[in-house]
């Protein structure tokens, strides 16, 4: 995977005022060295917390850190850039038709047949698309069943609508026509939308996103095929059966995940959503000269995690890089034996 700047990051300090942390907390090693911890979420919500709306997320497993995912070929006319890893399966490598110069992350092929720089995994990309049929039936298993304003909203077009979170239904096909679709709520809430048929979205339409919300936390499982028209904008997760094709000028703020056919790829750019900032959720001493730092964290994101005295921009060392596959993440901490009297910890998530 390759990374660039833009980096999210959450830091264990005693004055938390200025990084929206909830608490402080002190843990003593028996030789009195002091590490101190911003326990940025906790198991309980503390008072005037705001509980997500809308329901559980879907985990996307191994296919998350995918931008594209295809059963069949992956096709392209010359479009601009994908942010995040491409990968195709079963089909043979050489039907992935993008160039790593247009890839900014790593493309996974089953055999020697892929794209110049691409990576053979034949076993990885098997899981992945076994976890994508995880997070469609997931998607498609979702109850209650929707009703009401949730069942078939704009009787199957939801241009024009401003959504809240929620589960939706739609019996047949869903359009995205006509005018831009808002999707509002928190960074947390959650959008799952249940599609029997095709998504389609019209040219030069928009999802917009206000009040906060996040595109990582809104999934579409498409029954059969979805399309992207020209110079639209569009944001969330598309898992769909069939296909996907993502046509001109087009840009996306999420993934196309298409299970047993193909994606066409002639849109501007392509980006996973940005992940959580990672959370520390816990510090402990273990031992006299050791502390234990468990984070909450994107699976299958690049976390950074370094250690300071102090909170001088010179202090900072990195202690750890990691990718992990699940969260929480622990790391145990074997130099807290330093001649200091506290001990700061902060993490970084990069994406691509």
């Amino acid at each position: 995977m390759m990374n660039n700047s833009k980096q999210m990051d959450m830091i264990n300090r005693a004055d938390t005022s200025s990084y929206g942390c909830n608490r402080s907390s002190r843990h003593k090693t028996s030789s009195g060295v002091t590490l101190m911890a911003c326990l940025a979420a906790l198991l309980m919500a503390p008072p005037g917390t705001l509980l997500a709306a809308g329901p559980a997320p879907v985990n996307l497993g191994s296919a998350a850190h995918f931008t594209v995912l295809a059963g069949a070929a992956i096709s392209t006319t010359g479009g601009g850039v994908i942010n995040g890893d491409v990968g195709a399966s079963p089909i043979t490598g050489a039907a992935i038709h993008l160039t790593q110069a247009q890839v900014n992350g790593t493309i996974y092929a089953v055999d020697a047949g892929g794209p110049a720089g691409s990576v053979i995994d034949p076993a990885m990309l098997l899981t992945a698309k076994g976890d994508l049929t995880t997070a469609y039936n997931d998607a498609a298993g979702r109850t209650p069943t929707p009703s009401g304003p949730f069942l078939n909203p704009g009787a199957g077009n939801i241009g024009g609508l401003n959504l809240i979170p929620g589960l939706y239904k739609f019996t047949s096909t869903a359009s995205i026509t006509g005018s831009d679709l808002t999707l509002t709520g928190g960074p947390d809430d959650v959008w799952i939308f249940q599609i029997a048929a095709d998504l389609e979205v019209g040219s030069t339409v928009q999802v917009i996103l206000a009040g906060g919300a996040q595109p990582r936390n809104i999934f579409w499982q498409v029954g059969t095929s979805a399309t992207i028209g020209t110079f639209a904008v569009f944001k969330g997760t598309i898992m769909s059966d069939q296909a996907i094709v993502m046509n001109t000028s087009s840009t996306m703020d999420g993934r196309a995940l298409a299970f047993t056919a193909g994606v066409t790829y002639n849109g501007d750019s392509g980006s996973l959503p940005m992940p959580e900032a990672p959370v520390f959720t816990d510090i402990s001493t273990t031992a006299a000269d050791s502390a234990t730092v468990v984070l909450s964290t994107t699976p299958y994101s690049l976390v950074t995690l370094q250690s300071s005295p102090g909170l001088s921009p010179l202090n900072w060392t990195t202690i750890a890089t990691n990718t992990p596959l699940t969260s929480p993440w622990t790391f145990t901490d074997t130099n807290v034996m330093a001649p200091v009297t506290q001990r700061f910890y902060r993490a970084f998530i990069t994406p691509y």
